[in-house]
């Protein structure tokens, strides 16, 4: 539905999470038959959760972690691991500064040249305990690393921007990545994103895309949206990226997942974006709070350490609980962050979905007051929904 901002300019009503709720249909089932199982590149895995490539919540210790509760970690290539040898004492150093020397020590640490022999270091050692090396780069990163991320063993190579796409237009001095030549030139899955709009989704696909990133703005330390302007509520983009992945299917019966980025916190949130068509999401700011998580209780945002513009900031998230506790359980927290994958399964029996297939087709239903009706009590004494 369009609606009229003025005369001339017309917009669409787009839905973020936070405004869906998922209405139960006529059957339920017993959490335990819940199928979670996905697929990304060759990889199967059991739970379609993925750590976001953000130096604040994954490091080597957290990748191989992750893979041995059966999801997915993602190393940042251009972040502190892959700057300093020894990058305990900078994390140290990002976790005590104050609010107002932040962005400028930011900006110091990552002023630090990237160390081609450390890319391969940190994926050998993610490799040799038995974990899933899943690695991340911007465009220009990737063309300046690929070849060291393939000769090194990666499993997975993840290109992300703010924005991507396949029509970039470059001064006439630099030579854009091209995305499809990348993905037909490296011997392992190239997942692209982020995007938010069904054509760039089906654009990204047809490159080559392992898998594609949905969400533009809404993590929790991003700041793009309110520095840009930039961004689709992710409701809406995940259910225009997924049309888009449809098409491709029944266009050539290539099966590419979507995965929803940003802006999850709860497992209600993961529920809502898998029943709006996502095949997996990546989270940051609930794996920022595992005691095992390198932020020393901080999240920050890739695009934190801009020399010119920075988008994001350094956020206080604390330590909850184990990464087992937040993916797996038991949880120890009443407000949906903790046991992920059981709010998933749990969601699933209550909607009758026996897998992912089937929760991307449950009724999503329109509810503005979805987190607040009824909900007096938790908010006056910050329980459970009203923290």
């Amino acid at each position: 539905m369009e609606i009229q901002l003025g005369r001339g300019k017309t917009a669409r009503r787009a839905y973020g999470i936070d405004e869906i709720a998922l209405a139960p249909g006529n059957r339920t089932l017993d959490p335990s038959l819940a199928d979670t199982r996905w697929k990304i590149g060759n990889i199967e895995r059991e739970i379609p959760i993925i750590a976001s490539a953000m130096d604040g919540v994954v490091d080597v210790g957290m990748a191989v972690k992750l893979s041995q509760l059966g999801a997915l970690g993602v190393l940042n290539l251009e972040g502190i691991q892959t700057r300093y040898l020894d990058p305990n004492p900078i994390l140290d150093r990002i976790a005590s500064v104050g609010k107002d020397e932040f962005v400028s020590l930011m900006q110091e640490l990552y002023a630090e040249p990237i160390k081609p022999e450390l890319i391969e270091k940190r994926i050998q050692e993610i490799k040799q305990q038995g974990g899933i090396a899943a690695v991340s780069a911007t465009p220009v990163g990737a063309s300046k690393y690929g070849e060291v991320v393939a000769k090194a063993g990666a499993d997975l190579f993840f290109i992300q921007a703010t924005v991507v796409s396949t029509a970039h237009l470059s001064p006439e001095t630099i030579t854009p990545l091209d995305l499809a030549e990348f993905c037909r030139s490296m011997p392992i899955p190239v997942i692209l994103g982020n995007c938010v709009t069904y054509e760039v989704t089906l654009n990204l696909l047809k490159a080559g895309a392992a898998a594609v990133l949905v969400g533009i703005g809404p993590g929790a330390a991003c700041t793009s949206r309110g520095v840009l302007g930039v961004g689709v509520p992710q409701a809406t983009a995940i259910a225009d990226c997924a049309a888009a992945r449809d098409e491709y299917f029944q266009e050539t019966g290539n099966y590419i997942p979507i995965i929803a980025d940003g802006g999850l916190i709860t497992g209600g949130d993961i529920c809502k974006c898998i029943a709006c068509g996502a095949d997996g999401v990546m989270i940051g700011s609930p794996f920022a709070r595992a005691a095992e998580a390198p932020g020393r209780g901080y999240h920050w945002g890739m695009a934190t350490p801009s020399p010119i513009l920075p988008r994001g900031t350094r956020i206080r998230v604390g330590t909850t609980g184990s990464l087992e506790q937040i993916l797996i359980g038991p949880a120890g927290l009443d407000d949906g962050t903790h046991n992920l994958l059981g709010a998933l399964k749990t969601s699933m029996g209550t909607l009758g979905a026996k897998n992912l297939k089937e929760m991307q087709q449950v009724e999503v239903v329109i509810a503005p007051s979805l987190l607040t009706e009824g909900k007096v009590y938790q908010k006056a004494q910050q329980l459970g929904m009203g923290k």
